[in-house]
């Protein structure tokens, strides 16, 4: 038996100012996202706002549904959005916020689910390149990480659907 340790790597920011320039600004897009989700049944609002390799800026905030599980993330929505409009532009960055209505703030930052991981991953797969990951919770700390595979560094990729 061999035994494999995975490392993840991760910057801690103690507020917004601290964050880089552009992390800032697009915090800030992630957070007026959040303000527009669609949470009538959570009550758990997220938002996320995608940085093109062009310098557009793309949001989306969680769209529920009764019928679940027919609603989707903010992060999926902010992805395809910019998949769709913006077809061949690598992403370079995304950034998530999110927060319990009423209440904007939460002691940690919220970790994007495994479907949106595994989204955010074939993107960095379709264009090689990796995307940085800003997330904070409502206006507590923030967290960055420099690419997806810190999150999964298991991958599923379209590489094994590949037949030889």
């Amino acid at each position: 038996m061999k035994k494999i340790v995975l490392q993840s790597h991760f910057d801690h920011f103690e507020n917004l100012a601290e964050l880089p320039t552009a992390d800032q600004l697009l915090m800030v897009e992630a957070q007026k996202a959040a303000d527009d989700a669609y949470a009538p049944y959570s009550k758990f609002h997220v938002g996320a706002a995608v940085m093109l390799e062009n310098g557009v800026v793309v949001r989306g905030s969680n769209q529920e549904n009764a019928a679940y599980p027919s609603g989707l993330c903010a992060e999926r929505v902010a992805l395809f959005a910019a998949g769709a409009q913006h077809p061949g532009i690598k992403i370079i960055a995304i950034a998530i916020s999110a927060y319990p209505e009423g209440k904007k703030q939460l002691s940690v930052p919220i970790s994007p689910c495994g479907n949106c991981r595994q989204v955010m991953s074939e993107y960095e797969l379709r264009y090689d390149h990796k995307i940085r990951v800003i997330m904070e919770g409502g206006n507590g700390t923030f967290i960055a990480s420099e690419n997806v595979v810190q999150f999964l560094p298991y991958v599923f990729s379209g590489s094994v659907l590949k037949k030889n």
